[in-house]
């Protein structure tokens, strides 16, 4: 089975843009400091971070990048599996 490079890069750029899309949600909820406290936690370290106030600038900036690099890697995913599955 051949992946369309185009339409995987998409998808995944869509999922990560709807995963950033959540994160930016809570942040403006005030509730992205207790999740990342939380989350950090769980995986047994300490938190040096501290998350910024919530500015729409950077909620675009961040989708914008978050769909770039989500689709540039489904790209080169179904690029190198179409590459394997020549035969």
């Amino acid at each position: 089975m051949m992946l369309d490079k185009n339409k995987t890069g998409m998808v995944l750029g869509k999922f990560a843009v709807l995963m950033h899309l959540v994160w930016s949600a809570v942040v403006m909820l005030g509730w992205g400091q207790s999740y990342l406290d939380m989350v950090l936690r769980l995986h047994y370290l300490n938190d040096p971070f501290t998350v910024a106030d919530f500015s729409w600038t950077s909620m675009i900036g961040l989708l914008v990048m978050a769909f770039i690099v989500a689709y540039v890697v489904g790209w080169v995913f179904a690029y190198l599996w179409n590459w394997v599955n020549e035969k």
